[in-house]
């Protein structure tokens, strides 16, 4: 469950940069057309691109790592991002929440009896 939650969390994460990109996107026209509070939405924009990122970072370390630090970073970040990025951005990283619980959780030890290539 692991792989699988560093794999949702990089999908999420990805999503998430396209959607940061797209949030600043909005906020660049608003201010163009000086719209009232565009530039918090740049800010949102900005901030979902900074932990869809780090998103992405966490979800590649997830995969390969032993522990549990990881997807706890993940859950961690997903809902920072989820606050800080806007509403597009809070879409994708419900689903990085879901990788981050994955990886957290598939990263306990098997039992001392069990092995992987019993059939």
């Amino acid at each position: 469950m692991r792989k699988a939650g560093g794999i949702i969390g990089l999908i999420a994460g990805i999503f998430g940069v396209l959607a940061a990109l797209t949030t600043l996107g909005l906020g660049g026209m608003g201010s163009a057309f000086k719209a009232d509070n565009a530039s918090t939405v740049v800010g949102l924009g900005f901030g979902g691109l900074a932990f869809s990122f780090l998103v992405i970072i966490l979800s590649a370390v997830a995969i390969g790592a032993r522990g549990r630090t990881a997807g706890v970073l993940l859950i961690f970040s997903s809902i920072a991002g989820a606050i800080l990025g806007g509403t597009l951005v809070a879409v994708c990283m419900v689903l990085a929440l879901v990788g981050g619980i994955l990886a957290a959780i598939g990263s306990g030890r098997a039992p001392a009896g069990a092995s992987a290539n019993n059939a």
